[in-house]
């Protein structure tokens, strides 16, 4: 008996002794890692550089083009996904996401610009309570126009929305302009330029909107998309385009790469428009939790804040990032809104009724000749 005890401890120490040698020589199985973001919402080696430091990991990395195309794919199986509030909003009233470790996030507790703590994310107050339970902030914008100034001319410092949407819908222009394949942001750009709220439910006030998305969709023949806008405003393909504040960085550095002196790309933000935060969030049907706190985290690490913010064009809300920028960005009211600025913006608002009346108006004018 003692001989067989002995056998089995033997085995055991042999076992543990090879688990230890698999171990070293980093032959252990890793954990698969699934996020989900928006195209080109990434620094090119920030994957690498979080693999490096969580050698535990294997990220799998997909993307989306649009709130509206990521969300009926969540059954798939992400463990982070980065929506935009409003989404992030619906998202916690369906359980689709569930609650952070802040224990976990050392350094989003260190970093993060203490405003977006009161930030009204949502028309009901009581879910616009709950959002940083559930989600970090991982980039911001403002949506406005962004133009050649060699085929537009606008007044300066203008930032009347009828003045500075006109040079999309004007149907007499002639010009070659973009429009961004969401409804949300195509919607609210034609509710703004009329006056109205971006999270209108006025049924008076929505006829006219797509009365004017159609009219513009059959005179000006518009480029609809996300991120090939960016290629065809820096190469003087369009003359404007609606833009994420992002976006037009992004077209700047691209104008530079093609060497193209013949566009002058310019951006301007019209009172009563969206500013938007893209978010860090686990969804209820995660695989690993872990990994993505571990991800959440090195997300907020300032090198890593800073590389993404320059990379992709949007605004930091991680402070110490935002200190390192070239100042003619953090000083950039258009990327960097005053408090006064920030007042007169509008978050989109979601609801059922939203949701519904917005995708039926938004597919009218898809199918529109």
């Amino acid at each position: 008996m003692k001989k067989n005890v002995r056998k089995v401890l033997a085995s055991m120490a042999a076992l543990m002794m090879a688990g230890v040698a698999i171990l070293s020589c980093g032959c252990a199985k890793k954990q698969q890692l699934v996020i989900y973001n928006w195209g080109e919402y990434i620094a090119e080696d920030t994957i690498a550089k979080f693999e490096a430091k969580f050698p535990q990991y294997d990220v799998v990395y997909r993307t989306f083009e649009t709130n509206e195309t990521m969300y009926p794919n969540l059954e798939n199986g992400y463990d982070v996904i980065i929506p935009s509030d409003y989404m992030v909003c619906r998202l916690i009233e369906e359980d689709w996401i569930q609650p952070l470790d802040w224990s976990k996030l050392p350094a989003v507790q260190k970093y993060m610009d203490p405003m977006f703590r009161s930030v009204r994310y949502a028309e009901n107050i009581d879910i616009s309570n709950q959002v940083l339970d559930y989600a970090v902030p991982y980039l911001f914008c403002t949506v406005g126009l962004v133009y050649d100034a060699n085929k537009v001319e606008l007044p300066e410092d203008t930032t009347d929305p009828e003045v500075i949407w006109d040079v999309l819908f004007n149907t007499e222009s002639g010009l070659s302009v973009g429009m961004y394949d969401s409804m949300r942001e195509s919607i609210g750009t034609a509710l703004n330029y009329l006056g109205y709220s971006i999270n209108s439910m006025d049924e008076a006030q929505l006829k006219e909107a797509l009365e004017l998305l159609i009219a513009q969709k059959s005179a000006l023949h518009p480029a609809y998309g996300v991120d090939n806008l960016k290629d065809k405003m820096a190469s003087g393909e369009l003359a404007a385009s609606i833009a994420w504040s992002g976006d037009h960085i992004v077209m700047l550095d691209r104008v530079e790469e093609l060497q193209n002196t013949d566009v002058d790309l310019r951006y301007v933000l019209p009172e009563g428009s969206n500013w938007s935060v893209d978010m860090m969030c686990v969804p209820t049907n995660c695989k690993n939790y872990d990994g993505a706190m571990d991800f959440i985290n090195f997300m907020y690490d300032p090198e890593i804040a800073l590389e993404n913010c320059e990379y992709v064009g949007y605004s930091t809300p991680n402070t110490a990032a935002k200190a390192m920028l070239d100042p003619e960005i953090s000083g950039n009211i258009y990327y960097y809104p005053t408090e006064a600025i920030f007042n007169t913006l509008e978050f989109y608002y979601t609801s059922d009724a939203i949701e519904e009346k917005y995708t039926e108006i938004w597919n009218t004018v898809k199918a529109s000749a």
